[in-house]
């Protein structure tokens, strides 16, 4: 079967649309090479591409660290694995809802975005988006590069471990760093296509480096009774489902970001059944995978060496081999470039790109990436697990639960996933609203936000919270920021719509030829 045209669009029958000129829009100021939608015959990734994007995310030392830190925090296994697990069943459903647009359009997320928040307001939720990605960045390419630091360290010597202090850290330890930033940029600076590529190529490597630190604990430790049988400080008691809630938001938190901009990676899918059974099998599967293994070694740590070391590379240094710890670390270092570039820099490239679609290219995004990851000081992010849960992924968790509350409740309630594509790249159009911004996605995203962060407490926020009131609220935040951003933007969007048809799906939903004609397609 061939495509119909109805309006300016094709669309197929799968149910996949296309634009059937682009020549048009090239002039427009919303409109480049990056941000425009991909056409059908180039959306190619299939379900193991989406698996293995997600095997290149989950496999790193941040998610590792993220089990881990649940067992520092005195959880027991049981306790660590079930808070991990219900987190990531939860997030995957606003990401498979958002992915939906994606693969019907062949857009990325800040074009999404442009449906419901304007064409100028779509940059407020996608450099809210990008910003957040830039501290994963920076945590990201910090611990890889640490890895770096131990893996020549234990070839080098003392004199690479024990060098100078500079900035309350060894010179070689920020050379490290460096250099592991200048790797993942130059990756980055040869386009989207490149990252595929990586992707696909690290995807079956990336469990080796755990499962070579688990099976030297386990040998060491003695097998997994003594692993297993090792107690959690918390009990099952209110001591647990005080630390539970935060910290299933946490988790929730870690993936927010891609349920935002998922589209980023499903506007190349070959269909709407291979991206979710992509990532269906990709994201419970894996971080599943990495949180027992995480978990099991934290466990067998703290039984070797008597204390929780949730970071991974410094536990592996505690090794007394140096070939399994060189192997280890080579493998974690693959799987930390591999999440990096798929999750953390990918997707604020084009953020960027969108707030200057003329000026900043899809490279140069991902230059600004890596610029900011620096200036934010990861080190600081990552270096407590409070800090790590409670404070930075609490607090950005609930801010974009606010942002994934608009864009299911808009694309999937009031325009019934109907979109107008060529207006998501012009002036004046559908999108346009008041100024290039809808105030109805503003005021949802700004009462989301504050109903689920304004009560922030710990960490560098006061004791009784930013509001006082709002304090119980926030150990729920994400929750509470996407249901409190979904009511209030149909409370203000859905009366509107009845008044009057929305022009987009006017524009779907107008009668074309059975068949491609000329005459129905611009230009």
């Amino acid at each position: 079967m061939e495509p119909t045209a109805r309006g300016t669009q094709l669309v197929h029958p799968d149910g996949r649309v296309e634009l059937g000129e682009v020549e048009s829009l090239r002039d427009s100021r919303f409109y480049n090479e990056e941000l425009a939608p991909v056409p059908v015959g180039k959306r190619t990734w299939t379900t193991y591409n989406y698996f293995a994007l997600w095997m290149g995310m989950a496999h790193n030392i941040p998610s590792y660290a993220l089990a881990a830190s649940l067992i520092a925090l005195g959880m027991d296994w049981v306790q660590a694995l079930m808070t991990i697990t219900i987190g990531n069943l939860i997030v995957l459903a606003p990401m498979l809802l958002n992915s939906h647009a994606g693969t019907k359009y062949g857009i990325p997320f800040p074009v999404f975005a442009r449906a419901f928040f304007g064409m100028r307001g779509a940059n407020l939720a996608a450099l809210l988006r990008a910003f957040i990605a830039c501290g994963w960045f920076g945590i990201q390419t910090w611990v890889g590069g640490e890895a770096v630091y131990i893996i020549v360290g234990r070839l080098a010597g003392s004199g690479w471990k024990d060098s100078t202090v500079v900035l309350g850290q060894h010179w070689t330890l920020w050379l490290s760093f460096g250099l592991f930033w200048l790797f993942q940029m130059i990756v980055i600076w040869r386009g989207m296509e490149a990252v595929r590529k990586f992707e696909n190529w690290t995807a079956p490597l990336v469990s080796v480096g755990f499962l070579i630190l688990l099976g030297y604990v386990l040998v060491k430790a003695g097998g997994l009774g003594p692993i297993l049988s090792e107690p959690g400080r918390l009990g099952w008691g209110p001591d647990f489902w005080k630390v539970f809630a935060p910290s299933l938001m946490a988790m929730i938190a870690f993936w927010s970001t891609l349920s935002l901009n998922m589209p980023d990676f499903t506007r190349f899918g070959g269909s709407q059944g291979k991206q979710v059974r992509g990532q269906i099998f990709g994201l419970p599967t894996t971080m599943t995978f990495i949180a027992i293994v995480a978990i099991l070694t934290t466990s067998g740590g703290s039984v070797l060496y008597g204390e929780q070391i949730w970071d991974p590379a410094k536990l592996a240094d505690r090794f007394d081999s140096p070939v399994v710890v060189v192997v280890a670390l080579i493998a974690l270092v693959l799987a930390t470039v591999s999440a990096n570039l798929a999750a953390n820099v990918v997707s604020p490239s084009y953020d960027f790109s969108n707030a200057f679609p003329k000026k900043i290219t899809f490279a140069v995004g991902g230059l600004i990436t890596g610029i900011i990851g620096i200036v934010i000081q990861p080190w600081r992010l990552y270096s407590d697990p409070n800090i790590y849960i409670f404070a930075w992924l609490g607090f950005y968790g609930g801010l974009l639960g606010a942002v994934a509350g608009v864009l299911v409740a808009g694309y999937w309630v009031v325009n019934r996933t109907k979109l107008h594509l060529r207006d998501l790249y012009t002036e004046r159009g559908a999108y346009w609203f008041k100024g290039g911004w809808n105030w109805r996605a503003l005021v949802a995203t700004l009462v989301g936000a504050v109903l689920s962060v304004g009560g922030a407490y710990g960490g560098p926020f006061p004791a009784d919270g930013l509001i006082p009131v709002l304090k119980p609220l926030y150990d729920y935040n994400w929750v509470v920021g996407l249901a409190g951003a979904f009511v209030v933007y149909l409370l203000l969007a859905l009366p509107e719509r009845n008044r009057t048809a929305y022009p987009e799906e006017e524009a779907s939903e107008r009668p074309g030829p059975s068949r491609i004609d000329p005459a129905a397609v611009d230009g």
